[in-house]
């Protein structure tokens, strides 16, 4: 699911900046993908409109939008830098599979392209599912994201609404199944990774959610690891008992015996809850992150809190 959501934050290029050098290299590496522990998942209210506050956290790897709060500026290859320099791989969000209406580049791609915006997704309004495989959102969303992430020096790409396949109104494009729609998106998956790691081999691709896309030939293949968001908890503080919710950790452990790492975000506010959550995580050998649903602070890290215990 998208979190991010309109922040309304007009920020100059002096502000974006300030406070972000970081000069000094990390006291140690950041860990291989597979080996990280803990990391953080914020999309808004960054602090000052810049990446310090994260930096100076525990956690291993973060997860931040591509975009500045969702605005027309792009986090920088200078604050990209400082926020690699404190010790942590850094990813970049943004959605491969749909279009949020607060996006600088959604009136644009809209009127250019009204037959390839679909039905808006009733669980968070303002955002519409897309024709994915056309090539138009290929050369118009997916390629320039890719290029703005390489250029600012990210590690990898964390690529949100996977689940377009599920929640596509097939009404709208006659001739299509759910298989035929999961075909696509992993091509789509498989043609970012291609596409990215022939300008660096080592950036990650970690798609978020629908695990059991690892089913299609080329899925595997095309990641680095996936993020998983409510395995233990539903938003929020609800333990998360579904079917779905046992047929996900299913899939996800599936992924992670596969050799790739697994991202897990819960969210929980309870102190008891949070705990479980991380004693769920080091129990699979799963990365996690517990936090608010509008991803919007930088919550403590599972072994801050194991310390603590």
């Amino acid at each position: 699911m998208t979190r991010l959501r309109r922040a309304g934050l007009c920020l100059t290029l002096a502000s974006c900046l300030a406070g972000c050098a970081a000069d000094d290299p990390p006291t140690e590496p950041a860990p291989v993908p597979g080996r990280v522990t803990d990391f953080v998942y914020q999309l808004q209210n960054y602090h000052d409109g810049g990446l310090t506050e994260l930096a100076s956290g525990e956690h291993q790897l973060a997860v931040i939008d591509l975009a500045r709060d969702a605005g027309s500026a792009y986090f920088t290859a200078t604050e990209i830098d400082a926020l690699r320099a404190s010790g942590k791989r850094v990813l970049a969000y943004f959605e491969l599979g749909s279009l949020e209406n607060f996006r600088p580049d959604f009136r644009t791609f809209r009127n250019e392209n009204p037959q390839l915006v679909l039905n808006e997704w009733e669980t968070w309004p303002g955002e519409y599912f897309v024709r994915y495989w056309s090539p138009q959102w290929w050369d118009q969303a997916v390629r320039p994201r890719l290029d703005q992430a390489l250029r600012a020096g990210f590690d990898g790409v964390y690529l949100d609404t996977p689940l377009a396949y599920e929640e596509i109104d097939l009404a709208l494009v006659p001739g299509e199944r759910r298989e035929t729609l999961g075909r696509k998106m992993v091509e789509l998956i498989g043609r970012t990774s291609a596409y990215a790691k022939a300008a660096d081999p080592d950036f990650l691709i970690v798609p978020q959610n629908s695990p059991e896309l690892r089913k299609y030939p080329g899925y595997l293949e095309a990641i680095d690891g996936i993020g998983m968001e409510e395995l233990f908890f539903l938003a929020t503080d609800r333990p998360c008992t579904k079917d779905f919710c046992r047929t996900n950790l299913a899939e996800a452990r599936a992924v992670r015996d596969a050799g790739k790492f697994v991202l897990a975000v819960d969210y929980a506010r309870r102190a008891e809850n949070i705990r479980h959550a991380c004693h769920r995580y080091r129990e699979e050998g799963f990365a996690g992150y517990v936090t608010t649903l509008e991803l919007d602070q930088v919550s403590a890290p599972c072994s801050e809190l194991s310390e603590k215990e």
